[in-house]
């Protein structure tokens, strides 16, 4: 069972992992050296703990020790008890639901364990926002595709950000990084899919058409600016576009994303 402390002062040690959360680049830094990600409100913190991630810490205000008991019961791992105020003050931010844990990263799996029985997969491209990958992976997860890629250049899905809009769904669906950007969807051709993506090209087609028929679909959406490099438009097997009505050229990708899963996933064929 979880050791519990109450904490009254904001400068205790025990509370690094938790500290100046709003500072993206140092959060960044210390979560690289300690291998560490944060996750934060009781049903993000359950689904993490429920994935096998293991707690390092918990961080939670006194009135939502009893949502999380049987995690707390389950692990040995210091819960640190303060008031909201001083948690807010720590963290620099309102934390949802008074929870936070800190927990181990786990080595990614490889490419190939994440593809193998994937039939639908989802390859990001430097979407650097977190909030746009934890959308991705949101409705990636909802709506039943097998795996995520992700370019090195993309953001990380478990900074803290990226963890809460996902509301967990980060350990729902796997997902790991590709090791080479440059031969990424040719290496995926050979693996046995159809690689798709989303682009105004001249030559697109409409999505639904484009992966009508085809059995293994890997579906590719670009940056948020720019949207996929030459490169990887030029690689693609086929080049599709959710159609839009006139005057609207682009969705952000978060929403392009929700669009293309849930049309690709009930392709017939």
């Amino acid at each position: 069972m979880a050791s519990f402390t109450e904490v009254t002062d904001p400068a205790d040690p025990v509370l690094a992992d938790y500290r100046h959360l709003r500072d993206v680049q140092l959060r960044q830094s210390i979560e690289a050296e300690h291998g560490l990600f944060l996750a934060e409100g009781e049903k993000v913190v359950r689904r993490a703990v429920e994935a096998g991630y293991e707690p390092r810490s918990f961080l939670m205000a006194p009135r939502w020790l009893d949502g999380l008991a049987d995690v707390l019961e389950q692990t040995d791992a210091p819960c640190y008890v303060a008031p909201e105020a001083l948690t807010e003050e720590v963290t620099g931010f309102h934390v949802h639901r008074g929870a936070l844990a800190s927990l181990h990263r786990r080595p990614l799996p490889s490419v190939a364990e994440v593809l193998a029985g994937a039939r639908t997969v989802a390859v990001l491209e430097d979407v650097t926002d977190h909030t746009n990958v934890g959308a991705v992976l949101r409705s990636a997860a909802a709506l039943g595709i097998d795996a995520v890629l992700l370019a090195p250049r993309c953001a990380d899905p478990l900074y803290r950000r990226a963890v809460k809009v996902a509301m967990g769904a980060v350990f729902k669906v796997p997902w790991t990084r590709l090791p080479d950007w440059y031969d990424a969807l040719p290496q995926l051709h050979d693996a046995g899919f159809t690689t798709v993506a989303l682009t105004l090209a001249d030559d697109a087609v409409e999505l639904e058409a484009a992966v009508a028929g085809l059995d293994r679909v890997a579906l590719v959406l670009g940056s948020e600016g720019h949207g996929l490099s030459a490169r990887w438009q030029e690689a693609a097997d086929v080049r599709a576009v959710v159609p839009m009505r006139a005057g609207v050229d682009s969705l952000n990708v978060a929403a392009a994303a929700a669009v293309a899963c849930y049309v690709t996933v009930r392709r017939s064929g």
